[in-house]
């Protein structure tokens, strides 16, 4: 009698150690494809993170580029003992220079001149659109209601807006006083700023425009009659000899640090807080950048005869702690 033949199999310790080997071999694959998916996210945050840095500078440089005005930083006053030249902002924050009580980076310049957001063939900046920019300020150089630039520290000290400065200390200089540095090119106050708190009356001569000059160039010189219109009129404050007075304000793009995001404000040419006015107080803001370590601009001096310098540091931190740091200098109206 023939016995069954014997089948083919598995015995229980080969199957065991067949499940180990496959379970250890599963277990590398999932190591590897983790620490390349883990990977794969470290470049993608790496490379939004580069991606933002660069479009933060170029927003940056570009508005440098494009201004012939820089309002903040100001100006080192060598009678103080922090560098109001330099802003310089840290997340989280870093202690400020002995003299100032909180560190702000802030950058401000005027808006470039052939900006139109409300496409109306006017320039943004040519507020009473007679085809001039900038040419007839009054004594609170932004006509925003506040000392400076609204809402931030022109001068570094740690306070904005000083509460008892009137709104035309451009240049936040705490001693109440405002109009003390008119346009005539000399560093009336001794701050080390040249023409930057200027009064209604510009250039400080006590005529509408210049002091015997056809500003306009109707055939009059020094004329004090208002056109027509309504409001005050103050004829010395007329400084286009137009009729009317303060009429043409500085229109400020402002960066700054906000936590860890870079924040652009954007004056805008329409009534933007709802107060039924145009106003230096009608702005837009965006964010740029998140993740920002630091944020550094510094107004360079320049050579003799040649425009301003900023320079300009830019530093977002990954969450793994590496960092990318972009710095640019650019010329004020370099652009244009």
């Amino acid at each position: 009698m023939r016995r069954p033949a014997r089948q083919a199999g598995l015995s229980l310790v080969e199957l065991l150690v067949s499940v180990t080997i496959a379970a250890m071999l599963l277990t590398g694959l999932q190591q590897l494809l983790g620490t390349g998916f883990a990977a794969m996210e470290e470049v993608e945050v790496r490379s939004d993170l580069a991606r933002q840095a660069r479009f933060a500078l170029v927003r940056m440089t570009d508005a440098v580029g494009s201004s012939d005005r820089l309002l903040i930083p100001l100006a080192d006053n060598a009678a103080t003992p922090f560098d109001e030249n330099v802003r310089e902002q840290t997340f989280p924050a870093s202690p400020p220079q002995i003299g100032s009580s909180l560190a702000t980076a802030v950058l401000a310049v005027t808006i470039d001149r052939t900006q139109d957001m409300d496409a109306n063939g006017i320039a943004d900046a040519d507020n009473d659109g007679d085809g001039l920019v900038d040419e007839d300020l009054p004594a609170d150089t932004q006509n925003d209601g506040k000392a400076g630039v609204r809402d931030f520290d022109d001068d570094g000290n740690g306070t904005a807006d000083f509460l008892f400065s009137p709104p035309g200390d451009d240049d936040e200089s705490n001693n109440l006083a405002s109009g003390e540095d008119p346009f005539n090119g000399v560093d009336d106050d001794g701050d080390g700023n040249i023409d930057e708190d200027p009064g209604a009356d510009n250039n400080g001569d006590g005529c509408p425009g210049v002091c015997g000059v056809d500003d306009d160039g109707d055939g009059l010189v020094d004329e004090a009659i208002q056109s027509g219109g309504s409001g005050s009129y103050d004829e010395v404050a007329d400084d286009d000899e137009d009729g009317y007075s303060d009429e043409d304000w500085f229109d400020p793009v402002v960066f700054y640090l906000q936590g860890s995001s870079v924040i652009e404000r954007r004056a805008v040419p329409w009534d933007e807080n709802g107060d039924s006015t145009v106003t230096g107080r009608d702005f837009v803001e965006s964010t740029i950048a998140d993740n920002v370590s630091l944020l550094r601009f510094e107004r360079i001096a320049p050579a003799t005869g040649q425009q301003q310098l900023v320079d300009i540091t830019l530093a977002l931190t990954e969450p793994n702690g590496k960092t990318i740091s972009l710095n640019a200098r650019i010329r004020l109206g370099g652009r244009l």
